[in-house]
């Protein structure tokens, strides 16, 4: 079997890696990766589901160091706060892999699993921006903004996967494949005083809040610090540390709320189709 180049940077896989480089199974290594040996069918599958599963895995830890804070704060805010970036990003900002340089970012994290949520975009004139939802997959399904939707003020309703109810008058709704979705919202800016202060004026403009509270004040509720998340590691890496077991026990839990789009589904009958468990566990 051919290894990829990328398969080295990962963490439970670089060591399906280390066994097919040296002949040996995977017994002195964790849980579920027990066993594995390159060239067999359930070492395919393994590489196979940890690939598929990448994006998840990401898209959670990036969220776990953005959120963990209890007010908004810099570059990071509670799961539904609007966290609106003041300046250019600089080189220390490491939450997002290649931030743009010319723009503002307004971001947020929110779950629209249970309910929907409103996001409310003030009149942007004809200056450039965009407002990509991606997916807990990191594929954006939907980007209002300049070249979309144009600069006029709007209403969108960011519903999820299985959410079938009437769409308020004035509300274009915009459907998320998954539960959890992140707002990687972006306002160009010159970089001058003047223009800080304008960009500034129209994020403070966006309303981000659950369907049940429009029309009324909202704030999102304070988060919960949670000490054991690593908030100075870089989000890659602390993907590519975690055991075979860590990785597939979170996979497995995300796709819970999280299901792949029908796109990225198996094609094969459900009693033969290969998943995250049968892959680390052979069976």
């Amino acid at each position: 079997m051919t290894l990829s180049r990328r398969t080295f940077g990962f963490g439970g896989i670089s060591l399906l890696a280390l066994a097919a480089g040296t002949g040996r199974g995977l017994a002195q290594f964790d849980g579920p990766a027990m066993g594995l040996v390159e060239g067999t069918e359930e070492f395919a599958i393994a590489l196979d589901a940890y690939v598929y599963g990448y994006p998840l895995v990401t898209m959670e830890m990036t969220r776990r160091i953005v959120t963990n804070v209890a007010a908004p704060q810099g570059t990071r805010g509670p799961m539904g706060a609007l966290i609106k970036l003041r300046e250019y990003p600089d080189a220390s900002f490491h939450d997002i892999t290649a931030p743009n340089a010319d723009t503002l970012y307004t971001t947020a994290f929110f779950d629209v699993g249970d309910e929907p949520w409103v996001l409310q975009q003030p009149e942007m004139g004809d200056r450039y921006f965009l407002l990509p939802l991606l997916s807990a997959w990191t594929e954006v399904f939907a980007v209002p903004g300049s070249r979309t939707t144009g600069g006029a003020a709007k209403t969108f309703l960011v519903t999820g996967p299985g959410w079938t109810g009437t769409v308020p008058d004035g509300m274009t709704e915009l459907k998320s494949p998954t539960s959890l979705v992140w707002l990687l919202g972006r306002i160009y800016c010159t970089g001058t005083a003047e223009d800080y202060a304008a960009v500034h004026a129209l994020q403070d403009a966006f309303k981000l809040q659950p369907l049940g509270t429009w029309g009324s004040a909202y704030t999102a509720p304070a988060g919960v610090v949670d000490p054991a998340v690593d908030m100075k590691t870089p989000t890659r890496d602390q993907v590519n540390a975690l055991s075979t077991t860590a990785y597939f026990t979170l996979l497995a839990d995300l796709m819970k709320r999280n299901p792949p789009a029908s796109t990225r589904r198996p094609s094969t009958p459900a009693s033969t189709a290969a998943c995250p468990r049968s892959a680390t566990t052979g069976s």
